[in-house]
């Protein structure tokens, strides 16, 4: 089981003051510590230079003279080692063998004194022709003095770890109730409350961004949902006149006697409607499927100018029956692309077909295409009357009708640019519709050359 974020944050603060603490009490125990051994050190050399000085001057240098207080001594030797001079207290025997060094040298040992040993700091210096001259003082003081810091430091830091991980506790606890409110206030929102936003902090800080980025999310949410209840109302209520116009003409085959030749009329008519439904189950499915960004396409290479060719041949005989022309330009050459040559039949026949229905006698449909650096652009355009207005803001929604009073029956489902719109993302290219300024609709599908 996790820790919650506060309790997180107070162990985190916690450990980094004790690591802070300790290594600051580490610092300061080492820095007194050399401190006092340097005061030891300092007091040692004045000693033997006032020691030395007396030697130098042919003096006879006596117990009592070598003594400075009851924790210094001091020791003289010749040069066999053997104690010449030695102040009151010490056993009789050398404090350092006169023969392991030359010059001066300092260093701690334990020294027996007719009490007891303590331990001592020593310095030894060679006397010429005199011997060696050993001086030290007792470290019981400092020593107690560096026990006593550390007892502090050991019950200080402590303490002082509890009070910053209150603190970090309190503090966590401020910073964090802003976020637990946003959180509060998110869960009470439903689905049921339109338009319901949090509360923002006018501090301008993270938490108000948050809270922002928030909001912003929950708005995005709530068009995404009413896009979907949109797709979900308006597909059911495409669904339904076909299956109503259905089951009426096989409740009409069946309700009285029929010739052959009515129930074969009957039957082609329930099966143009079921055509229709095939068609729009399949269009949905394909809308459902780019919705949820996964809509399928099989990339192969191809001439891009052949396949559109073929696609705008296929348009050829309905266009003469409605007295429309209709032709390419810019497909005599060939135009290797990746593409998948179902969607791009699927969209580009939407966009076509669109454009026959829309185009009066004697008019013509043009199907441009062109080489536009590293892509390929097919426009195709019309000399109809062109997108109403408010139409082209909506032109690629699902279910968006230029004439929303035009018969489902003829005007279709309002599910072909919506399927234009999802091939070209599925390329990762892009489409785009608009008015001509002589007249006319066009629309532009953009394919990526390569794989995108």
């Amino acid at each position: 089981m996790r820790l919650p974020i506060r309790a997180r944050l107070t162990l985190v603060s916690g450990v980094l003051m004790a690591a802070v603490l300790v290594a600051l009490g580490a610092f300061l125990f080492l820095r007194v510590q050399a401190e006092l051994l340097a005061a030891v050190d300092a007091g040692l050399r004045s000693r033997a230079d006032v020691l030395l000085a007396r030697i130098g001057e042919g003096g006879l240098v006596g117990g009592g003279a070598l003594v400075e207080g009851d924790e210094a001594f001091a020791q003289l030797l010749d040069d066999e080692g053997r104690v010449l001079q030695s102040s009151d207290g010490l056993v009789d025997e050398p404090l350092v063998a006169p023969d392991g060094f030359e010059g001066q040298i300092v260093f701690e040992r334990l020294v027996t004194t007719a009490e007891e040993v303590v331990p001592a700091r020593l310095l030894a210096v060679t006397v010429a022709g005199s011997g060696t001259l050993v001086v030290g003082a007792s470290l019981e003081d400092q020593q107690e003095a560096l026990a006593l810091l550390l007892g502090q430091l050991l019950i200080a830091g402590p303490v002082a770890v509890a009070l910053a991980s209150g603190v970090g506790w309190l503090v966590a606890g401020a910073a964090l109730r802003p976020v637990e409110r946003l959180r509060l206030e998110a869960e009470a929102i439903s689905g049921a409350v339109h338009g319901r936003r949090l509360a923002v902090p006018g501090t301008g800080d993270e938490l108000a961004r948050l809270g922002e980025s928030l909001n912003r999310m929950l708005g995005r949410l709530e068009e995404a949902v009413e896009r979907e209840r949109r797709f979900v109302g308006d597909a059911s209520h495409e669904l339904r006149t076909p299956l109503a116009n259905l089951k009426a003409e096989l409740e009409l085959a069946l309700r009285r006697a029929r010739t052959p030749d009515q129930l074969v009329a009957a039957l082609h008519s329930a099966a143009e409607e079921t055509d229709r439904l095939t068609s729009l189950a399949e269009d949905l499915l394909v809308l459902a499927r780019s919705e949820g960004g996964r809509l399928p396409v099989r990339r192969e290479a191809l001439d891009a100018a052949r396949l559109v060719r073929e696609i705008v041949a296929g348009f050829a005989g309905r266009a003469t029956e409605l007295g429309i022309s209709i032709g390419t330009t810019g497909a005599d050459y060939p135009q290797h692309a990746e593409l998948d040559p179902a969607r791009v039949r699927q969209a580009l026949g939407n966009v076509i077909d669109n454009a026959v229905r829309h185009t009066p006698r004697g008019g013509r449909v043009t199907v441009d295409l062109r080489d536009e650096s590293g892509s390929i652009a097919v426009e195709v355009t019309d000399t109809g009357a062109g997108f109403d207005a408010g139409f082209l803001q909506r032109a690629f929604e699902p279910f968006s009708r230029a004439d929303e009073a035009r018969s489902r029956s003829h005007g279709g489902a309002g599910l072909g640019l919506a399927i234009v719109r999802a091939v070209a993302d599925a390329h990762g290219g892009s489409v785009v519709a608009a008015n001509r300024p002589g007249g006319g609709a066009s629309v532009v599908i953009q394919f990526p050359r390569g794989s995108a």
